[in-house]
């Protein structure tokens, strides 16, 4: 009877050992989150970013390389191949954290030296600190230990996943990398969608001290700083995206703007002390902020604003200086003051605004 229940288990572990090793050679064959490779044979089907960046990162062989948050989302990397004629790659985190960019630059390095890297300096999330951080980053997917790949070769979702990405490619619904991960093509870009989605807050009787967001900005730029010391061949262009003018009547109305204002300031004379960081200022814009036409809510622009970032970062056009960076500062400080935000409710400012463009 003992022999027979050895029997029995010994049967049931080889089994199970059977059909774990199963589960790991097809999550490892299928590769979802293109960790050891970019297929070659099928297309891959793009579902998590945190997930997904890893591979990327490692297997993608780009020179310059574009990161960010949502921000940098609508960028191809065919166009940046286009505007600065390299091999490029885009690697975006939803409202990223500067930890989790952390670990996406320590990977690309790790693999390759890179020419260029370009950093969307997302203000909103320059200015915060890590308290909201969740656990959404898979660190076995990022740490080089190829020991605890067993997290991702025995998992339950990466299984699914596999079996998901063989069933869309032969239903024709594989995706393209250079696509991956966009969303500007199912979003009406116009000032009625921006101003629609906006919610202006009530005018505050309290301002936030100039600097309020000194401490989570400093530790959020020494990690940007962090990158740049240790890879002083690579050039580092770093761009405040361009969030629309919406972006500053609500930072005035909630009396942040002296604060955000602070953060910019300090982001420039951090980082400009370094000869290998080229630093733009596209928040500052007047041309591309003020038409909301460019946006579908009060930060968030479209792809031809992109591709007009891009050309601007060839051209070098908005770059921020020690020379110009408290002129600049004074210069767009006196503007978003200034501005008549409440013309922006009027359908009749925006009938004149496109008939003066010809539109």
């Amino acid at each position: 009877m003992r022999q027979a229940y050895r029997r029995w288990a010994c049967g049931l572990l080889a089994a199970l050992l059977a059909l774990l090793a199963a589960c790991g050679t097809a999550v490892y064959i299928v590769d979802p989150c293109l960790y050891y490779r970019v297929p070659d044979k099928w297309q891959p089907v793009l579902f998590n970013e945190r997930y997904q960046m890893a591979g990327l990162a490692k297997n993608v062989e780009a020179d310059t390389v574009l990161i960010g948050t949502s921000m940098t989302a609508n960028y191809r990397a065919s166009w940046i191949e286009e505007t600065f004629g390299t091999t490029g790659v885009r690697l975006t985190l939803p409202d990223g954290y500067y930890s989790e960019f952390d670990q996406i630059v320590e990977l690309l390095f790790r693999t390759r030296d890179r020419e260029r890297v370009i950093f969307g300096m997302d203000l909103n999330t320059l200015v915060r600190d890590e308290s909201g951080l969740t656990g959404a980053m898979p660190a076995y997917l990022y740490n080089g230990t190829p020991l605890d790949d067993i997290q991702y070769l025995l998992n339950k979702d990466a299984l699914y996943y596999s079996a998901y990405t063989l069933l869309e490619n032969l239903r024709g619904r594989g995706d393209s990398l250079d696509e991956g991960f966009t969303w500007d093509q199912t979003i009406w870009w116009n000032h009625i969608a921006a101003l629609e989605r906006y919610q202006r807050p009530p005018a505050s009787e309290t301002l936030l001290s100039a600097d309020a967001y000194q401490d989570q900005a400093a530790a959020n730029l020494a990690v940007v700083e962090g990158w740049i010391t240790a890879h002083p061949d690579t050039e580092f262009d770093i761009f405040l995206p361009p969030y629309s003018i919406l972006f500053w009547d609500k930072s005035i109305r909630e009396g942040t703007a002296e604060a955000m204002f602070s953060a910019i300031r300090q982001a420039g004379e951090t980082l400009l002390q370094y000869d290998n960081v080229k630093f733009y200022g596209y928040l500052m814009d007047a041309e591309i902020v003020t038409n909301l036409d460019n946006y579908c809510d009060y930060i968030h622009h479209s792809g031809e604003v992109c591709r007009q970032v891009l050309a601007m970062l060839q051209a070098g056009e908005g770059q921020l200086t020690t020379e110009n960076l408290e002129e600049t500062l004074a210069g767009w400080r006196e503007f978003v003051v200034n501005y008549h935000y409440d013309q922006l409710w009027d359908e009749g400012y925006w009938i004149q605004w496109n008939q003066d463009r010809g539109l």
